[in-house]
């Protein structure tokens, strides 16, 4: 038996390498995961990230303004020029996109989408009830593609 660390660095390379190759090559399912890992790396670059700038369950209401117990979360999210307004409710999220563009919107989870709607010519648009746990909207139209910050909705 050999003494552990050889004193020869080209021995230990040797021992090294011998070492690797015993365990024979990656498996083509590691390698595939590897490679599909690798292609998301640039996925959102393309996007524009809108910001939370408002949110009804965080912002002091402006002075004057009254609310019932029971209304529902509002919140605006800014990315450049688009601002994205959205009210969620029990029964689901209405919103409007600004400016006004026909596109769609997609509720994303971290899983993948759980809801897409229309949006119409005034920018409006309405999405199912959002699910527990962090959520984003993703809006393409024409004009821009913009994602919002993840956040939690209920």
């Amino acid at each position: 038996m050999e003494p552990w660390p050889p004193d020869d660095d080209h021995a230990l390379t040797a021992e090294l390498g011998a070492a690797l190759w015993a365990v024979g090559p990656v498996p083509e399912e590691f390698l595939a995961a590897a490679r599909a890992a690798f292609t998301w790396r640039t996925v959102d670059t393309e996007l524009a990230l809108a910001e939370l700038t408002f949110d009804s369950a965080c912002d002091a209401e402006p002075a004057g303004l009254t609310r019932s117990a029971g209304s529902a979360r509002t919140l605006s999210f800014r990315g450049g020029p688009v601002v994205l307004e959205i009210e969620v409710t029990d029964a689901g999220i209405v919103g409007q996109l600004s400016p006004p563009h026909g596109g769609r919107v997609s509720a994303q989870t971290a899983s993948g989408s759980y809801d897409e709607a229309v949006v119409d010519t005034v920018g409006f648009f309405s999405l199912g009830p959002p699910p527990p746990g962090p959520v984003r909207l993703r809006a393409q139209t024409d004009e821009y593609v913009v994602a919002t910050a993840w956040v939690s909705l209920r």
